[in-house]
């Protein structure tokens, strides 16, 4: 008989694809792109600024989660983890500023570790890397999409189909 503490819970299948939430960054809903190329996970922010309050490094940066309604930017802190050089897909050094937040796959939150850049240009507004892949008990299936909860768009307050032009 195998001992229950040795019994590890299947992964959980997910696509290239998928619907996350980022509860304490106050994110209901995010389309992430799964990059296992990417070691750490990436989040798009804007107006990054890193402030002191007592012996603590924050930092508070806005997100436009939804890429077709600009007007829609959700102001977020977190503590700064730390200051890192991170090589971006274009293969240039970045020095980024990297938070701890909880990400809701829809099996529970768990907390990884997030670097913050200007994603503006991008399709994704998050990547998850590999780090928060093997964190969360994800594995991709790349001819896969959107196994997770659907979530959408229409979780923000004042979202609105119809001012948004498009389907969430």
């Amino acid at each position: 008989m195998v001992p229950v503490s040795s019994i590890r819970s299947a992964p959980l299948i997910v696509g290239w694809q998928e619907w996350v939430a980022l509860p304490t960054l106050g994110l209901a809903a995010i389309k992430a792109k799964i990059d296992t190329g990417a070691k750490t996970s990436a989040l798009h922010a804007e107006t990054i600024e890193i402030a002191r309050e007592g012996r603590l490094e924050v930092v508070r940066f806005t997100i436009c989660p939804a890429p077709k309604r600009p007007d829609l930017l959700i102001a977020c802190e977190a503590p700064l983890a730390d200051l890192r050089g991170v090589t971006s897909s274009n293969g240039r050094l970045e020095r980024r500023p990297v938070i701890h937040a909880l990400v809701d796959c829809g099996s529970g939150a768990k907390r990884i570790e997030i670097t913050l850049t200007d994603r503006g240009s991008m399709s994704y507004r998050m990547l998850i890397g590999r780090q928060a892949l093997t964190a969360l008990g994800l594995v991709v299936d790349p001819a896969l999409s959107f196994q997770l909860p659907k979530l959408s768009f229409k979780l923000y307050p004042g979202w609105s189909r119809r001012r948004a032009g498009a389907r969430a």
